[in-house]
Order: C-alpha cells, then structure tokens, then sequence
C-alpha cells in the first residue's frame, strides 16, 4: 500500500503556521509576584511619593494585552514556562547575570525572584534591581529615583545570558550541527548529501548561484560565500525561531541586527579594491569641482547602506510581531465567537505570511550584502578611463 506524503506535509505546515499564535514562555502575569511588588509599592510610596502607584491598580485586558507585546519585544533574564495565572507557578529555569560592577559580578537570575523585596538581588553586599529587564544598582529596599519617567540610578554594565543570547547559541549550535554533517556526507559519498542537511543543500545551491555569483562575479563570489551562507541561514533560523511559543525576539533586536550590519559593512570596507575607493573619493567621467561635491556624499553612503540594513530587517520582524499578537489580542477582546474566529483566522493567515517573511528577510539582507561585496570588487573599465 502506498501512502501519499502530501496530507502529511499539509499537517506540518498548518501545524508550523499556528506556532506563532500559542506562547509559553516568559508570561508577564504572577499573582506571587504581584503580591509582592504591592507592598513594595506601598512602602515605597510611603517613603517616596513620587514614585508611579498606577502600577499597582487593576488593569484591564488592553493594558494587559498591551503589558505582554511590550514583555515580548523586550529581552529576558531568566526562561519560564507554563505560568499559572492563578497560583503564580510556573516552570522553567535561571540564566547567568554577569555584571561589572567594582569587578565581575557573577549570581544567577533566581535570586530577582527569591528574595526579600521584588526584583531586588543581593550580591558581595551589592543590591540590583531588575527593572523592565534592565539591571539598576539600588539600596536593599530597591529604590528607583526616577526623572522624566526613567530611573537615574547607576547601571552596571551587563554583559548577562540573556534569552536572545541563549537563542543564538541554539542556532549557531544548530548550523553547526546540520552544515558539517553535509560537509561530511559530500566527502562520504562521492559529493551526494545525505542526512539532515541535505535538506539545506537547494538552499546553499541557491544562495551560490542567485545571490552571490549575480552579484559578485564569478571570479571573486568564492571568498565571500562562507560568509554569506552563514548570514542567510543565520538570520532565516533566527526569524523561525521567533514564531515558535518560547517567546524569542532576537532579529527583531536592534542590536543584533546593527551588529549584523556592521559585519557586512566592515567586510565590504576592509576588502574592496582600489577602483571602489576611486569611485568614491575621486570619481572618473565627472568634472573636477564636481568630484568635491559628490566625494562626501560618496563616503556618507557608505554608511547609510548598513544603516538600512539594519532598519529594514530590525522594523520587519519587530513590526511582523506587534501586528501578529495584537490579532491574537483582539480574541480577548472580543469575547464572542464571531469576533474572536475572525481573528483567529486573520492572526492564521499572518502567521504564514510570517513564515514567507522569516526566508524573505533572509534573501534580502544577503542579497544586499552580496551586492555591496560585488560594488567593493568592480572592476576598472577602460572605457572610463578616456573621460
């Protein structure tokens, strides 16, 4: 008997598109907790008038539906799953916080959540306070001296594993994985992929000969396809991995991306030939007073592209997020069957939008990085030469 494999692939997809809509990791709501924040809250606003008691007032779903977007958005110190609303328990485990502060501060994130006060962390006689996800060095009762809304005290600079970090490990391990056992099935068996990479093996065919010999050349795409393959997967695996239900946000980070950006341009900048500085500093086929107009605008070019690749791939995957949970939102809101299958259905609908987004945000920034390693190695023409 033969079964056909195509019901079996249409499962998986449905079942890949609904992983966005279900989330497990990092709930923003528990009750433990917040019963202890409100009395912090009250005897910091005993000694501290000025601090914000809205906080501690009831909210309603909106600000609730809110509070999680902006939960999601931000990084994390710890990974918890499975929260109960009700009893405040919940599952997962701690991350390492590594601060410099008077020397290296090393203690895990539990201790956030099992001390005294909320969020106040006790360390060599040090006190830190987890506030919006950010470190702040306080007093024992974890007292925040706001201006304009923002806390002044004194942030020792963090160099802790957060959740995103923890994801681009698990990716990076991942690629490791997958790419060396089809570097090793190549050698095995006579250049034939076998095992899970062959999978990825189209992938890498087509990133070779659609992204990087158009845009390089066919004589120097080679020096450069280690990094773009390592580019593309990594960002494609990274945006997949933001659909998931554990909670990651690691491309729609903007450090992550300007640190991507970066790389591409440092390599473009350290690795053009003399003809890409030509064009720049002293552009052929112009006339003399003009080449000191257009000289600056050049080199401020030079900048603004890793700018934009920054931005577009940091505003895609953030504002892909936003959008998505605010769908899913809307069914608690709602409360009917009518409205709430309607967004069900729409949130379904983007979540596989999401999916083409995740491999298209890979192509572009790649594609772009490779066009820019293609200007970088443009070789002279001697028709300009004549000008």
């Amino acid at each position: 008997m033969v079964i056909s494999n195509k019901p079996l692939r249409f499962l998986v997809a449905i079942l890949v598109a609904c992983l966005p809509l279900f989330s497990i990791a990092n709930p923003v709501i528990d009750s433990t907790k917040q019963e202890v924040v409100a009395i912090s809250q009250e005897e910091s606003v005993a000694h501290h008038p000025s601090n914000d008691v809205a906080h501690a007032a009831p909210k309603d779903i909106k600000s609730e539906i809110k509070e999680f977007i902006n939960h999601h958005l931000l990084d994390s110190h710890s990974f918890n799953f499975n929260a109960n609303k009700e009893t405040g328990e919940h599952y997962g485990f701690s991350l390492p916080i590594i601060l410099w502060d008077n020397g290296l501060q090393v203690f895990s994130s539990a201790a956030f959540h099992h001390g005294p006060v909320a969020d106040v962390a006790e360390h060599n006689g040090n006190f830190y306070k987890l506030h919006h996800e950010k470190i702040y060095k306080t007093d024992a009762k974890g007292t925040l001296t706001e201006a304009h809304g923002h806390p002044t005290n004194v942030q020792p600079l963090d160099l802790s594993i957060t959740k995103s970090v923890v994801g681009i490990l698990f990716v990076a391990i991942l690629m490791l994985v997958l790419f060396s056992s089809l570097a090793k099935s190549y050698a095995k068996n006579g250049g034939i992929a076998k095992g899970a990479g062959r999978f990825f093996e189209p992938l890498v065919i087509y990133v070779r000969d659609e992204i990087a010999i158009p845009n390089i050349g066919e004589k120097g795409y080679k020096k450069y396809m280690s990094y773009l393959l390592t580019i593309f997967f990594f960002i494609f695996f990274l945006n997949i991995l933001g659909l998931t239900p554990f909670g990651f946000n690691v491309t729609g980070n903007i450090a992550i991306t300007f640190s991507l950006a970066i790389l591409t341009y440092l390599i473009t900048t350290f690795t053009a030939n003399k003809n890409y500085w030509a064009h720049i500093f002293w552009m052929p086929g112009v006339p003399t007073p003009m080449k000191f107009i257009l000289a600056p605008i050049e080199l401020l070019g030079t900048i603004i592209k890793p700018f934009s690749l920054m931005i577009r791939l940091y505003a895609n995957i953030l504002a892909g997020h936003v959008v998505l949970m605010s769908i899913i939102g809307l069914m608690f809101i709602f409360k009917s069957w009518i409205g709430s299958t309607l967004s069900f259905g729409l949130a379904f609908a983007l979540s596989i939008l999401e999916i083409l987004v995740a491999f298209l945000q890979a192509y572009i920034f790649t594609m772009l990085s490779a066009l820019y390693f293609g200007a970088g190695n443009e070789e002279h023409h001697h028709d300009e030469a004549h000008h």
